[in-house]
């Protein structure tokens, strides 16, 4: 997500020579203030670079993909010459939804000789005797199907994928996490991109959703993932610039997953990690957007952050891990710089989450003679890059056809929702530099129907986020008192951010508002 739309423009820069000289201190408070929004500035104004990049290539590499999936199709006139591809489900206690992927990858239409499914079933409650039912069912009818067990879960997911690659006999692998459903075709256009050309790595399909509509916090999310695959993704898989594996929803070469240094644990994004290493090894990549895998969203305040989190810590933990090959590496400098923004971006939390708290001293304590017209071209500068997001995100939405552009009158809860979640992201970041270790929290899913309520550990933040609201709502009102009006709705908005994020994530703590708060499941058609 990339609620970097909540960028508040400092207000403050040439002291007064008739007053005092600010203080020492207040001229670092100052100067932390505007490096932050310098910081979220860049952050923002990427934003255009991405549309344009978006913009500039997808219709002729739109028509190439589809043309490449249609001559493909030939490859199935002969299905004894197609090549042996393995489908991994990676679980780990999956009660709610583990029987609708392994059906929806069992239905998959891809010859059963040549189609292996590994259920890489890490659980340790009732999804085992799930699977062992489904899974003794489908061989019985045929299918090549076996649950991988390990005798303890040393790497968490990329333990598993790694275990069980070692054991598969596909050369192709295809990866589903258990939320997602993939459609019957999945295959069937997947393979012949991967097969045309050997040295590409992976091919990502879109992840769409099943329950985008089920409440205000999976219709924001619906909009800031759409973001990132319908532009973001396109943009680098288009022009040549690193493109990550999404973690699910793709297809992946053996080959190029053992030379690039297999699945390793040392982040916890271990999709982004291996695929920057393949790519650094001279491996390329491909995006197909036209290829959509549903999954189900989050569906709590705290099961999303704890995702956010888990994303947040995990990309920093690669950037720290992978940039200097990546600065080493023969790609360009634009690449370079369009990698560092790329596994950096959470880093606009510990920013946004800085510039809320330093509003009121800088407010308080400092000087401030230019007027409005001189202020003028420095508040437009800041009012484009703030805006870069909202505009990524309105071309993702028209981009999938007007019906979409009726889900951006959810765009201002992605904006609050983004910007609460910063104290969040920030502990993510903080602890990915310090170097902390932490395991990986998988995100409770709920299906269809739920049977089991997974719930993510209880935490002190949400008490933190309440006191940053009353502090940012503290803070409005003294902007408003000084009649600064162009920073006071940005502490709005932080204000009624940090209260969502942290009532909402109390309540569920706490089961309080139950009754009137939980979204209602949508049924789902597999």
């Amino acid at each position: 997500m990339h609620p970097s739309l909540l960028l508040a423009p400092p207000r403050a820069t040439i002291p007064d020579a008739s007053h005092c000289a600010t203080p020492p201190r207040m001229n670092f408070i100052l100067a932390l203030y505007i490096l932050a929004a310098t910081g979220l500035f860049i952050y923002g104004t990427n934003c255009y670079i991405m549309v344009g990049l978006f913009l500039r290539r997808y219709k002729t590499e739109r028509a190439k993909s589809t043309a490449l999936i249609e001559a493909g199709q030939v490859m199935f006139d002969t299905p004894e010459s197609l090549p042996h591809v393995t489908t991994q489900i990676p679980l780990y206690n999956e009660a709610n939804v583990v029987e609708r992927v392994i059906r929806a990858v069992v239905a998959m239409d891809y010859p059963a000789a040549k189609h292996e499914i590994q259920i890489l079933d890490d659980s340790t409650d009732e999804t085992q005797g799930i699977v062992d039912a489904l899974v003794s069912e489908l061989q019985a009818a045929g299918h090549d199907i076996q649950a991988v067990r390990r005798t303890d879960r040393v790497g968490y997911k990329a333990g598993a994928l790694r275990y069980g690659m070692d054991r598969c006999k596909g050369e192709f692998l295809a990866i589903f996490d258990a939320d997602f459903v993939p459609p019957v075709d999945f295959l069937r256009k997947m393979v012949p991109a991967l097969h045309s050309e050997s040295k590409i790595a992976f091919v990502q399909a879109r992840w769409g959703h099943l329950n985008s509509k089920q409440s205000l916090l999976t219709r924001a999310q619906t909009i800031g993932i759409d973001g990132h695959f319908m532009i973001e993704q396109c943009a680098r898989g288009y022009n040549q610039l690193f493109l990550n594996f999404n973690g699910t929803a793709g297809l992946w070469r053996k080959e190029a997953i053992y030379d690039g240094g297999n699945w390793q644990d040392d982040t916890l994004t271990e999709d982004m990690d291996l695929s920057y290493r393949c790519q650094l090894a001279g491996w390329t990549a491909s995006y197909f957007p036209d290829v959509v895998v549903p999954a189900e969203l989050p569906d709590s305040y705290t099961a999303f952050k704890s995702q956010q989190f888990r994303w947040a810590k995990g990309s920093v933990q690669t950037a720290i891990k992978i940039m200097p090959r990546v600065v080493r590496s023969d790609a360009s400098i634009f690449a370079k710089v369009q990698a560092f923004l790329h596994m950096t971006h959470y880093c606009i939390h510990p920013l946004m989450a800085l510039m809320a708290i330093l509003a009121l001293p800088v407010l308080l304590q400092t000087n401030i003679t230019l007027t409005t017209w001189e202020f003028a071209p420095f508040a437009i500068a800041i009012l484009i890059a703030m805006t870069g997001p909202s505009a990524l995100y309105c071309v993702s939405q028209f981009s999938q056809g007007r019906s979409k552009g009726w889900s951006l009158l959810h765009l201002p809860g992605l904006v609050c929702i983004g910007v609460g979640i910063a104290l969040s992201n920030t502990h993510a970041v903080f602890e990915a530099l310090a170097r902390v270790s932490s395991p990986f929290v998988r995100t409770p899913k709920s299906g269809e129907t739920q049977t089991k309520n997974y719930r993510t550990k209880a935490n002190w933040l949400p008490a933190l986020e309440l006191l940053m609201s009353a502090y940012c709502a503290f803070s409005f009102t003294h902007y408003l008192q000084a009649e600064k009006y162009l920073v006071g709705p940005f502490l709005l908005i932080y204000t009624l951010g940090f209260l969502i994020i942290g009532s909402r994530s109390l309540m569920e703590q706490f089961d309080l508002g139950t009754r009137f708060f939980t979204p209602t499941p949508q049924p789902v058609k597999v």
